[in-house]
């Protein structure tokens, strides 16, 4: 009702504008000056009646949702700020406009050695992989790259049955076998079980090889071991290979990660089934990796505000780990250590420009505090989705005992999603982020934590329009698109700079230069998978942001392992060099 005796005035006023106009018509003739001011009011005045004064909004107002969660109302006035930002930095909300400048490129060179020719007969390697999909995800591919090297015949890796995720699957039931095997035939031979001799079957030695272990560290300190005994398994294999591999093994690590590791059909159905129901709803959305559960939370030290209950109840937890040391939560949430809340990543998606019509999948496992929690990430986004709320129990009952055939139907719908987003720097965020830049650098936001930790503390102090602004500002170099990442920072399962080519061509139509090749390797040749191109180079170094993309500490690697500090502890574990055996 005010607004319409809002717009109903200012027509009136304009009406007797006009109206004065015309019957003062002669004397304006007379003077030019008042003539100019006039027809400036009258311009004024009509503008008026076509737009209405935009809404007044109070930033500093809250309002209280049912449950007692309380949600600042400036979230909601986003639609109100244009995403000046995205303009300028020359990106859109649901693509990369230089995406179509890269591609992923893996195959291997012709210098290259191939299985028939270097591997060992009398050689097998067995791995046993730590903690969830993810983690195990990076055990696997390594795993491959160890075989290579140790020329070595890889009998199909164990997965981890016993740890935290407590999951009974074996690699058969979450990765297809067969297509692993023979996608990877030609760079290192892989069986499904050992061999018998005199009808027993080959026991192998157990031992584990140092943490980020070098291709020189695999020859002196496993090579010798597996002469010896000619079947050794390697156990707790995760990230027991260096980031620092020459580009041929990159290369390989790719093609384990990204085309090898297929998951089984029934996964690939259901993960499909998933994200057309996505598309029924919205043309674009959001996944969400939102990981805020009890056991990580209390794993990463940090406070979430939740008073001296959550504190106790986190505590408690905390003592489970007993080779943790005291820890300082300013300081961890300073250093970009800590996940952000879902209410943090609700407002940060705000501010980057989506709107509250977005439609969110969230993956993500039980969330500390429940409902209340989520509330204030439901009230930014009501288009709120899990698969759970989009399956049937039916449907979703041949997975949901297994908690990594759960994650894997998560892993489908992040990686087909047009923006993948997430609150942490753990397993599956790195994992994930490497993927979508492989496969076209499709909009991947990683929270810039280190410096967003700030902002949010003081976001109460400032209007909307100041924190989105600040926020986007901040997130420049974390939002998935092309040489934001200087190659070899970072974890390269994050970052796979050496399996990412430039296609010149495609710059020079576009009136751009291309980016100089500063490391020309012998006989190389970018090929696009199963496409060869010419005239293609290696993306540089240059031309990248500083950042804190090397802000994701070893420590975060619990995220996909309840067991990590087992035996040895946690700060041994991550920082020794020491070859063991169990």
């Amino acid at each position: 009702m005010k607004k319409k005796k809002r717009e109903t005035k200012q027509r009136n006023i304009a009406a007797a504008v006009l109206h004065w106009i015309f019957f003062t018509r002669h004397y304006l003739l007379q003077f030019p000056l008042l003539s100019a001011i006039f027809a400036f009011l009258l311009f004024f005045a009509a503008f008026s009646v076509i737009s209405p004064l935009p809404p007044i909004i109070n930033h500093h107002r809250s309002s209280k949702l049912k449950n007692g969660a309380k949600v600042d109302e400036s979230t909601f006035s986003t639609e109100t700020s244009p995403f000046r930002a995205a303009r300028s930095a020359g990106r859109h909300l649901w693509n990369s406009r230089s995406s179509k400048f890269y591609y992923g490129c893996s195959n291997a060179n012709d210098s290259f050695q191939t299985a028939d020719l270097k591997t060992n007969s009398n050689r097998y390697l067995l791995i046993a992989t730590s903690g969830g999909l993810n983690q195990q995800r990076t055990g696997i591919t390594d795993g491959v790259v160890a075989a290579y090297i140790l020329n070595a015949t890889l009998v199909v890796p164990k997965l981890d049955q016993k740890s935290f995720w407590n999951d009974s699957s074996d690699f058969a039931e979450i990765f297809d076998v067969d297509w692993f095997i023979s996608f990877l035939s030609k760079d290192v031979t892989i069986i499904k079980q050992l061999p018998t001799k005199d009808g027993k079957v080959l026991t192998p030695y157990r031992t584990r090889a140092p943490r980020k272990c070098t291709p020189l560290c695999y020859l002196t300190k496993v090579l010798p071991v597996l002469n010896k005994k000619h079947v050794v398994q390697l156990g707790k294999f995760d990230y027991r290979l260096s980031n620092r591999l020459s580009p041929d093994l990159q290369k390989l690590r790719c093609r384990v990660n990204y085309h090898a590791l297929k998951f089984t059909d029934s996964i690939l159905e259901m993960g499909k089934k998933l994200v057309q129901r996505m598309r029924m709803k919205s043309e674009h959305f959001i996944a969400l990796h939102l990981r805020f559960e009890p056991d990580m939370l209390a794993f990463s030290g940090c406070y979430f505000g939740g008073g001296e209950k959550e504190r106790m109840e986190l505590g408690k937890i905390r003592r489970r780990w007993k080779s943790l040391h005291a820890s300082n939560p300013d300081k961890e949430r300073r250093q970009g250590k800590c996940p952000l809340t879902p209410e943090e990543v609700g407002l940060t998606l705000r501010a980057l420009g989506f709107g509250s019509d977005v439609h969110l999948y969230v993956a993500s496992g039980e969330v500390y505090g429940g409902e209340a929690t989520l509330a204030p990430l439901k009230a930014l986004f009501p288009n709120f989705h899990s698969k759970e709320t989009l399956a049937s129990k039916r449907e979703l009952a041949p997975f949901s005992s297994f908690s990594s055939r759960m994650a894997a139907l998560d892993f489908i719908v992040c990686d087909e999603s047009d923006v993948f987003s997430t609150n942490n720097n753990g397993n599956m965020a790195k994992i994930i982020a490497g993927r979508r830049r492989y496969f076209g650098h499709k909009p991947t936001i990683r929270p810039n934590a280190k410096k967003l930790y700030k902002l949010f503390i003081n976001r109460h102090n400032k209007t909307w329009e100041e924190f989105a602004s600040r926020v986007r500002s901040l997130q420049i170099g974390f939002m998935g698109e092309p040489n934001e990442v200087k190659p070899g920072r970072g974890e390269f399962h994050e970052n796979p700079s050496s399996c990412i080519c430039e296609d010149p061509v495609a710059k020079a139509g576009a009136g751009l230069n291309p980016t100089p090749q500063t490391l020309p390797h012998e006989g190389h040749k970018n090929v696009k998978e199963n496409t060869k191109r010419n005239g293609t180079n290696d993306v540089s170094d240059e031309h990248t942001i500083e950042d804190d993309h090397d802000q994701d500490a070893a420590d975060m690697d619990y995220v996909d392992n309840g067991n990590a500090v087992q035996g040895k502890g946690l700060a041994g574990e991550m920082l020794s060099e020491e070859f063991f055996s169990d």
